[in-house]
């Protein structure tokens, strides 16, 4: 990707993608600008120290992409990112994090995170949770991602369950919760769509999702996308953490 769009007239237009930085840490901001502005056409358009200054620059300097942090004075991340949820045409916000603030990784996702970026990620992971969060694709490291689950396992009176591997003849249509160790399916949500919604609460990828249910990995991708829509979520993470409010 060129590190500007070019228009129809052939000059030059504005960046592919608009990035606002918010930590209150100067120091946090600084090493953020170094890593992405310029790169693969992203600008850093602005800074922010604290919530309701984030507010103010995305309404004037209206970004694609905010990177902020949790826990900051005056107004918090996580209470600006609530009030961002009530603007039209609301920025994508990859929230900053670091491990010390998992009390509030659950309710940043619920409230509309479309990922999590690590404080102490290299470079090339941030420019591609920006680049991702643009194009709507959240992006979540490993580390983030089972720590999510953790979290949503203990936040679920239910538990995360167990799940063991189902022959691939099985039927979609099959009676729910015909698989031993997996809870009995939601309505509208079939028995495999199920077993497929436990593995991936657990952190397996698509790959080994397909491996312990004999199915191939465009199958598993299938029944994903079904759960998406049934269960009215966007990413893998939401869905794990549905599956186990469902008590999965």
């Amino acid at each position: 990707m060129d590190a500007m769009v070019t228009s129809a007239a052939g000059g030059t237009a504005s960046p592919a993608v608009r990035v606002l930085l918010v930590d209150d840490e100067a120091l946090m901001r600084a090493g953020l600008r170094l890593m992405i502005d310029g790169a693969h056409g992203i600008a850093v358009v602005g800074e922010a120290a604290d919530g309701a200054a984030a507010l103010e620059q995305v309404r004037s300097l209206t970004p694609d992409v905010v990177l902020m942090d949790i826990r900051m004075p005056r107004m918090t991340g996580l209470e600006a990112l609530r009030a961002l949820q009530q603007e039209d045409a609301a920025p994508r916000v990859v929230m900053l994090t670091a491990f010390d603030t998992d009390d509030f990784l659950l309710e940043a996702l619920r409230a509309g995170a479309v990922s999590f970026l690590l404080k102490d990620a290299p470079p090339e992971e941030v420019v591609r949770a920006v680049l991702d969060a643009a194009a709507e694709r959240p992006r979540f490291s490993p580390e983030v991602l089972s720590r999510l689950v953790r979290l949503a396992s203990a936040d679920s009176p239910g538990g995360s369950g167990s799940v063991r591997g189902a022959a691939d003849g099985q039927a979609d249509g099959r009676a729910d919760g015909a698989t031993p160790g997996v809870s009995p399916a939601p309505t509208g949500i079939t028995g495999r769509e199920w077993e497929v919604a436990h593995l991936v609460a657990r952190g397996l990828p698509n790959q080994e999702i397909g491996e312990t249910l004999f199915m191939s990995v465009a199958t598993v991708k299938t029944h994903l996308g079904r759960l998406y829509h049934k269960l009215r979520v966007t990413n893998r993470v939401q869905l794990a953490i549905r599956v186990l409010e469902l008590g999965g």
